[in-house]
């Protein structure tokens, strides 16, 4: 009997040391860029379901432990996403370095050749014009993409792969980071600012937070097709609910 209880005490010792280890502590972070300095934004760790402020300086602190995943975002510098190490969680300060925001690069994120542009004054004169390939019948619509589900349509499936394409230049950059940032840039160019705003109640400098929350679940690249954007829409709005509920820790 005093055996048994003997082993059953090193267990619940053990467990309790585990534990121990396992468990979160205090992260002391730092944003940085070699060109500016960062004091705005959001960090948030998935796992433990928490998100904190950047402060003066790029400091931020949040709780953490190794294999945590933690999200980047601001209104400054492009979003990242940090799997966290042994090491990084072992750091005296540890530092994340971000990529300033590039206008360039999102007006070629955005494609500016597949923007589906507005027609201006009327349409008359679209259907009076005559067209090289057939001077009697609709003219093959050759600068979209299409899938054929809609004639004439744009395939967003082919274009969330073409903005993908445009990060593989930085060999740096890994698979999974061009994924996320590729949902993110997808949602914002076919939901409009109200369904942010108002349908999910997001303020400005959480969209983009939000949308690398979602892009975190695979569940979000399974409804890129065009026909499926309510689906994709239903999935935004029970990931809200989620979203709502991480406990913001002030620094």
């Amino acid at each position: 009997m005093k055996n048994k209880l003997g082993i059953f005490a090193v267990c619940l010792f053990c467990q309790f040391i585990m534990a121990q280890t396992n468990s979160r502590k205090a992260l002391h972070g730092q944003v940085v860029n070699s060109s500016l300095p960062i004091e705005t934004g959001n960090v948030m760790n998935i796992n433990a379901n928490i998100r904190t402020f950047i402060g003066s300086n790029g400091l931020f602190d949040i709780m953490a432990r190794p294999k945590d995943t933690l999200l980047f975002t601001g209104m400054a510098f492009q979003s990242k996403k940090v799997v966290l190490t042994e090491k990084d969680c072992a750091e005296v300060l540890f530092s994340v370095p971000l990529n300033l925001v590039n206008i360039e690069l999102k007006e070629v994120l955005v494609h500016k050749e597949l923007k589906v542009k507005s027609l201006q004054g009327g349409s008359q004169g679209i259907v009076d014009m005559q067209f090289e390939d057939d001077q009697q019948s609709t003219a093959k619509n050759s600068a979209m993409y299409s899938d054929q589900t809609i004639k004439y349509g744009t395939d967003f499936v082919r274009i969330f792969k073409d903005v993908k394409k445009l990060f593989r230049k930085d060999e740096s950059v890994e698979e999974e980071t061009i994924s996320d940032i590729a949902f993110v840039a997808y949602s914002k160019e076919n939901f409009t600012p109200d369904f942010f705003s108002k349908t999910l109640g997001l303020k400005d400098d959480e969209i983009d937070l939000f949308l690398m929350y979602c892009s975190n679940d695979s569940e979000s690249k399974k409804h890129l097709k065009p026909e499926e954007k309510f689906e994709l829409m239903d999935f935004m709005i029970n990931k809200n609910k989620e979203f709502k509920k991480v406990e913001m820790k002030q620094k």
